[in-house]
């Protein structure tokens, strides 16, 4: 049987969701065994299928269904597609809605994904990527008599670390938080100052090999050695892979 070469290449997208029938799937397959063109683009759909798959699933609310049914039906349709004289129109009539259903399935976890996760709207920063980077290790360390604390959250796959406060109290007047890191056997060098200890502040410099890491009071323009106000040192161990 002639494939309709015209025509089965545009099924490459149904065939990543799985929308084809079983004459068509196996039609597919044979003409993927030779098209390198269309072997790339299915690998392209599946791997953003298999990255949206990862967020954290959520169920989203009836009102995005019913928007997005709603969009459909006022949209118009289509000229009906003229068949070509030297393959058949099946394929052809078929695509069409089968594209269409992948294309909205698509929509639908991207859509859901960006509403469920506020931190991937618009532009991911540096530190929402270390706070949730999947080898992101946090440490603890009380600030002395009181209740607050801080967190250091260092991830190894990205080579940089994120401080933040939680009921950290504001520095005294002419005064601001830095952060240090420190190498086995070398002095504490600083990694920047962090103005609002309620928000996550990315520390300047490689975590991965450094000994320990330590928040400090010091002036407004900050020190190049922290002072005796050492509010917090966090302990640390070499990352996992450090140095490769």
């Amino acid at each position: 049987m002639n494939e309709p070469t015209s025509d089965i290449h545009a099924l490459s997208g149904a065939y990543a969701v799985d929308a084809l029938d079983d004459l068509e799937r196996h039609q597919f397959e044979q003409h993927l065994a030779a098209c390198a063109e269309c072997r790339a683009e299915v690998a392209s759909l599946r791997e953003t299928a298999a990255l949206l798959t990862e967020t954290e699933a959520e169920t989203p609310p009836p009102s995005l269904r019913e928007g997005v049914l709603s969009g459909i039906s006022q949209i118009r349709p289509l000229p009906p597609v003229q068949p070509e004289r030297s393959g058949p129109s099946r394929v052809r009539r078929r695509a069409l809605p089968q594209l269409l259903a992948a294309a909205a399935a698509v929509v639908l976890i991207a859509v859901g994904a960006v509403l469920w996760h506020p931190w991937q709207h618009g532009r991911t920063t540096l530190a929402d990527q270390i706070l949730h980077a999947p080898d992101a290790v946090r440490v603890v360390e009380k600030i002395p008599g009181s209740s607050a604390e801080l967190t250091l959250v260092r991830s190894a796959s990205l080579g940089r670390a994120v401080m933040i406060g939680d009921h950290v109290p504001e520095p005294p007047a002419g005064k601001t938080y830095q952060m240090w890191l420190q190498e086995p056997g070398r002095p504490m060098v600083s990694a920047g100052l962090m103005s609002d200890p309620t928000q996550p502040t990315v520390l300047v410099g490689d975590p991965r090999t450094a000994s320990a890491a330590a928040v400090s009071v010091e002036p407004a323009g900050g020190s190049a050695q922290p002072s005796a106000d050492v509010v917090a040192v966090f302990p640390l161990k070499p990352a996992s892979g450090a140095g490769t």
